[in-house]
């Protein structure tokens, strides 16, 4: 099939370029610096000749476009945020709407930030919290929220009654792949800096990036999904736990703890956000299990265990040390 990722160049696109290419498929990015026979110029803003060249005849558009999260959420950055995955769902919803022969489904990527900061329970796509209206966080939390919303609003509102449309709401994606954020935790572990933040009981979810790879085939394949979709394995931890067991992946006895001022100055070091620390994410993939989906990594040990080895032994050709 012909797989089209606008906004694929990231760490996610990385992987789902990868996997899908190997495994067979066309797999065209759209890109505003293209570099190779298989990236398309597009300004994530306007309609162009990417749209009769690549979006029209695709099988399967996977839109991950949008300003990274990696970054200080400042008030400009935000707004970039917003603007940026707004714009870019927008755009390639026209696309969709132009195309003589559409795509039979668009994938649209979201976020699991979308739910409330909790602790007391889960969130899967039909009882969880939206966000927003939580007491006791930062104000500019309720923002990222708000982006969140319009970016599915956006997917939602385009008129392409031809093209299925699913909204991933995706956990961190975890590969072993440079500058994700795996390979920035691994990096604070073997530091001796992966112990709990500001007590460590923030709820950490994420997905193996091998599963939001086969996540995103069968969603890609399933006519009877659509609308919000949560990208998560099943089993969230505490983020104490969750850090346990990174560390024990790699053979680092000890990780020191943080507080919510040393997490601040923390991120203010590698320019990005204490939300991504301290917001507790509960969220579980409710209509993949109920679709049939079943995850090759549900935990998080055998997913910390797998990465690390695939670091150790893959990523660079030659082992690390620890």
């Amino acid at each position: 099939m012909k797989v089209v990722i606008p906004g694929g160049t990231g760490q996610v696109g990385t992987v789902l370029r990868r996997a899908l290419g190997g495994a067979g498929h066309e797999v065209v990015v759209l890109t505003r610096n293209p570099r190779g026979d298989r990236e398309v110029r597009w300004d994530g803003e306007t309609l162009g000749p990417w749209a009769d060249e690549v979006i029209d005849g695709s099988d399967v558009v996977v839109n991950l476009a949008g300003r990274s999260v990696s970054c200080r959420y400042t008030p400009a950055n935000l707004q970039e945020m917003m603007d940026s995955r707004v714009r870019s769902a927008e755009v390639v919803g026209e696309a969709i709407a132009g195309a003589k022969r559409p795509p039979r489904v668009w994938l649209q990527m979201s976020t699991a930030t979308i739910y409330a900061h909790r602790y007391d329970a889960p969130n899967d796509e039909v009882t969880g919290v939206i966000g927003g209206d939580e007491e006791g966080v930062p104000r500019y939390w309720a923002y990222s929220v708000e982006i969140a919303k319009a970016w599915e609003r956006a997917q939602e509102k385009a008129e392409t009654p031809s093209t299925r449309k699913v909204a991933l709401r995706s956990a961190m994606v975890m590969s072993p792949d440079r500058g994700g954020v795996f390979d920035v935790l691994l990096w604070l572990a073997r530091l001796g800096l992966g112990g709990p933040v500001a007590g460590g009981g923030q709820y950490v979810s994420w997905i193996h990036d091998r599963d939001f790879v086969r996540a995103v085939e069968f969603l890609a394949e399933r006519d009877d999904l659509e609308g919000p979709v949560n990208l998560a394995a099943p089993g969230p931890l505490p983020q104490r736990a969750f850090m346990r067991a990174l560390r024990a992946a790699w053979g680092v006895p000890v990780g020191l703890p943080a507080t919510k001022w040393m997490a601040e100055l923390g991120a203010l070091a590698i320019r990005s956000d204490t939300e991504l620390l301290l917001k507790s994410r509960r969220v579980v993939p409710g209509r993949l299990t109920q679709a049939g989906f079943s995850f090759e990594y549900s935990e998080w040990s055998e997913a910390a265990a797998d990465l690390a080895g695939r670091v150790r032994h893959g990523r660079s050709g030659t082992p690390i040390p620890a």
